[in-house]
């Protein structure tokens, strides 16, 4: 049997009704705080990244769950044998919302440290950025919806993710012009 990690880096991936995340994670912390479990509970994450989209001519930003249907728990779930830690199953268990643990059925397996620190990198990225909600490949025709090519069409040659923009080729005037764009001034056809 592997040995377990130190309580403070297990992190253990549970499965929770697709759309109910925030909210079984809220109730999941409630239940800490009210049972004093904050020993054996430690942090519990919904990774969210911020997206830009346009709608209606608008460009608007919202939160987007990347990991739908998870929540991300660090939690003391074994004990130095490899027993499980009651208090902390039952909370687990009897938390509305939660399905399960992923990857496993009957005795859940924390992260391993290098997919721990994997994710947490990710996590760090994704929340200091802002991404389009469609993500756009060179070769997809486009149609511009901002600025002054609004509503012509184009096909996409370049993607410069770092500026958050593209280079696409409308026609004007029968001929092709390349038009750097930004993700949100377009949407694909």
């Amino acid at each position: 049997m592997p040995t377990t990690p130190e309580p403070k880096k297990q992190w253990y991936v549970a499965h929770v009704l697709s759309g109910q995340e925030k909210s079984t994670a809220r109730r999941l912390q409630e239940l800490i705080d009210r049972e004093e479990l904050s020993k054996h509970i430690f942090e519990i994450l919904v990774p969210e990244e911020t997206v830009s989209e346009v709608k209606k001519g608008e460009r608007k930003e919202r939160q987007k769950k990347f990991f739908p249907g998870y929540i991300l728990v660090n939690m003391y779930l074994y004990d130095e044998e490899g027993g499980l830690i009651a208090e902390t199953w039952d909370a687990i268990n009897n938390t509305d919302g939660i399905i399960g643990f992923a990857g496993t059925k009957n005795r859940p397996l924390p992260m391993r440290q290098k997919e721990v620190e994997s994710m947490m990198n990710q996590i760090k990225e994704r929340a200091e950025e802002t991404r389009p909600s469609v993500v756009f490949n060179v070769g997809d025709s486009v149609k511009v919806t901002d600025g002054p090519f609004e509503a012509q069409t184009g096909i996409v040659e370049e993607i410069d993710m770092e500026k958050g923009g593209m280079r696409v080729s409308v026609t004007i005037f029968g001929r092709s012009t390349p038009v750097d764009l930004e993700f949100w001034q377009a949407e694909k056809e």
